[in-house]
């Protein structure tokens, strides 16, 4: 019994030993822990002061060119082409022969009908000296009143002949003037659908003509835009803070200013747009029917629109954010920007001018996150 006794102290005494080498291991550890889960130091960020500035700049818009008036040409009458009297592309005046239809059957036409109100106007001759003759013995009662009624109906019926064949003279003349085409207004003339020698009909598609200086460029603007575009069309071609220019396809600018002509009557429910039309002078046939071109509208803000740089600005799920500060924590802030002006960017909402917003080390922050301001680059320095 005296050794379990002892071996039962010796057990318990090392169990005590174990037991506080353990705890002091712990409280060791414990030591440690605040050090291991200290705080991330301070992001070092540059930062910029919003300001306001010169906003100058172009709003830019899908345009395509077309022409103020534009027709397809068509024949009236059918035949076989006879004639073309133009170059395929070229300039045409009002008036000037076009096509020409093989007239022979259309003359002919005119001929005989020509030939029919003589007729006619013969027979009326007739009937009415017999009417006349009838009713000089009607009165002396030398024939039966029923002769002169039916003398005076045959004249009514003569009467009636001659007008239905100047009519008809009239009708087939008309088809002779279609077998001649002219173009309808001053314009540029496309590539002949015909030969010489075709065989057309009325609505056979000949040519297509459209008018070239000045020509027509429109545009879609967003409905949120028609009162500013209402009063660019009240201020008209003398206007001071806008001025509108067609870049090309090859980003050369057009060197001739527009004018907004109209503003269509209502606004595309699906698209949510209207269009608006502008006029550009053309006398160099630069601009061609179905170009197209960017609209740039020219807005100048005076020194009133708020400017920061545009690398200050964090995109996030559409939507545009920035980070502003004090002098230890930098806060995120959602605004809604303008146009983009060499490396800045016009700020609608969301800024107020001499807040400070982050322009360096922007993609280290998060919301509320510890800053600290980097010393401010001297002037010009990259």
């Amino acid at each position: 019994m005296d050794k379990l006794s002892f071996y039962m102290r010796n057990s318990i005494h090392w169990i005590g030993i174990t037991l506080v080498a353990f705890f002091f291991s712990l409280e060791s550890c414990g030591d440690k822990k605040p050090a291991a889960q200290q705080a991330p130091p301070p992001t070092s960020v540059a930062v910029y002061t919003a300001e306001t500035g010169n906003a100058t700049y172009f709003d830019s818009y899908p345009a395509t060119v077309t022409p103020l008036n534009e027709v397809e040409i068509k024949p009236q009458v059918s035949g076989n082409i006879i004639a073309i009297h133009f170059k395929d592309g070229q300039h045409v005046r009002k008036g000037q022969p076009l096509y020409e239809i093989d007239q022979q059957q259309y003359r002919a036409a005119v001929e005989q009908a020509v030939a029919n109100l003589n007729v006619a106007k013969a027979n009326l001759a007739k009937s009415q000296q017999d009417a006349d003759r009838y009713t000089e013995l009607s009165k002396q009662d030398a024939i039966a009143k029923q002769t002169l009624d039916h003398q005076l109906a045959d004249l009514e019926s003569s009467k009636r002949q001659v007008e239905a064949a100047q009519a008809n003279v009239a009708s087939v003349q008309t088809n002779l003037k279609y077998s001649s085409i002219a173009a309808p207004f001053d314009g540029t003339i496309g590539i002949s659908q015909v030969k010489i020698g075709t065989a057309v009909y009325p609505q056979t598609l000949l040519n297509t003509i459209s008018t070239d200086n000045p020509m027509a460029v429109d545009i879609a603007v967003d409905q949120s835009e028609i009162v500013k575009f209402t009063q660019y069309l009240k201020k008209g071609a003398n206007t001071k803070d806008t001025l509108f220019t067609v870049s090309l396809p090859d980003n050369s600018i057009y060197p001739y200013p527009g004018q907004l002509y109209f503003l269509d009557r209502a606004v595309d429910p699906q698209t949510g747009t209207i269009k608006a039309r502008l006029v550009f002078p053309n006398q160099q046939n630069e601009l061609i029917p179905g170009l197209n071109a960017n609209v740039r509208v020219k807005h100048d803000a005076g020194d009133t629109s708020l400017l920061i740089p545009f690398k200050a600005v964090v995109e996030q799920l559409g939507e545009n954010f920035v980070y502003i500060t004090d002098t230890s924590r930098a806060y995120q802030r959602k605004v809604l920007l303008g146009t983009k002006i060499g490396d800045k960017v016009v700020i609608r909402s969301g800024l107020q001018a001499g807040d400070k917003v982050v322009i360096e080390g922007v993609q280290k922050l998060r919301d509320s996150s510890a800053i600290r301001i980097a010393p401010t680059k001297p002037a010009g320095a990259k």
